[in-house]
């Protein structure tokens, strides 16, 4: 089995689009949503809106503390 990486992930977000970051770490489109939950039966994606155009570090591990958004609670 391949070990996943935890380690967040740079993004450009675009103010105005929404997008789907994965909540259950099944997805192979990491950090966002391919639908692989559904066959896991897992946690669905969390949607949201990008307030405005920037790079983003979104967290891949699941314990951030500010979701979509990598915090530091886990270290790579």
């Amino acid at each position: 089995m391949e070990k996943k990486s935890h380690s967040p992930i740079r993004v450009d977000l675009e103010k105005g689009k929404r997008y789907a970051w994965c909540t259950c770490s099944h997805s192979s489109d990491q950090p966002f949503c391919d639908g692989s939950h559904r066959a896991h039966n897992a946690t669905p994606s969390m949607v949201f809106t990008a307030e405005e155009t920037k790079e983003a570090y979104l967290c891949t591990c699941k314990k951030t503390g500010n979701p979509p958004y990598w915090d530091g609670s886990h270290n790579a």
